[in-house]
């Protein structure tokens, strides 16, 4: 069964212009999957509907076989462990320490004290930040505070990890040392999808690559690159 289904979806922000215009395509358990295309293909939009942030006007998604749609106001906090978002601008607390920012994902869903304590430290080493794990963002790289986002997404042993441009924030040092965490993290099972407009992340990596254009799906191929 798919873990993630897009059935002839659409949508619009504004009536007539279609952001996504009738997208179809599956997603299997454990795949490392890009979606790629120009600015305003649509790639975020895919991300916002996963995590029920935006509805579609038209088609169905279902996760783990069951209807996003469906899901009620008040069982969307359940979806959201089950699918962790990494984003662009890496989304930290600037006064909270790097085991704090992991820590308030876990809080927020009422973890005890005694998770927090053991969950966490246990993410930061699947990172690399063991040794960062009571500094503040201001005092990490790019690539060290997108890290943080990987482990903060990671707290809830997702089935998923979306990750949003992760790469556009960070010098181009860093950028391997990220995508080797995500790598990892993929090796172990988590499905990864990885919206991109980094033309040589994608063909370096040889992944399934998901080609959005003006909403709409112009190619998907398995070991692909960015340019079919």
């Amino acid at each position: 069964m798919p873990q993630i289904e897009f059935i002839n979806v659409s949508k619009e922000y504004d009536p007539g212009k279609k952001v996504l215009d009738d997208v179809t395509f599956k997603v299997e358990p454990g795949e490392f999957m890009f979606v790629v295309g120009p600015s305003g293909a649509g790639k975020s939009t895919i991300i916002k509907l996963l995590t029920k942030e935006e509805t579609p006007e038209v088609g169905d998604i279902l996760f783990n076989g069951e209807s996003i749609l469906n899901i009620l106001k008040e069982s969307v906090p359940d979806l959201r462990r089950k699918i962790g978002v990494v984003f662009q601008d890496f989304r930290l607390l600037d006064s909270k320490t790097v085991f704090d920012n992991v820590a308030v994902a876990l809080e927020v869903a009422d973890s005890s004290l005694e998770e927090i304590r053991s969950i966490v430290p246990n993410v930061l080493n699947m990172v690399g930040l063991t040794e960062k794990m009571f500094k503040y963002p201001k005092q990490l790289s790019g690539g060290e505070k997108q890290k943080v986002a990987i482990a903060r997404a990671l707290a809830h042993e997702p089935d998923v990890i979306l990750a949003d441009e992760p790469t556009g924030m960070i010098d181009p040092d860093s950028v391997d040392d990220v995508l080797e965490v995500l790598e990892k993290i993929n090796s172990l099972g988590t499905t990864i999808l990885m919206a991109t407009h980094d033309q040589e992340i994608v063909n370096a990596m040889k992944k399934r690559v998901l080609r959005i254009e003006r909403g709409q799906v112009i190619s998907d191929k398995k070991g692909g690159k960015y340019r079919a």
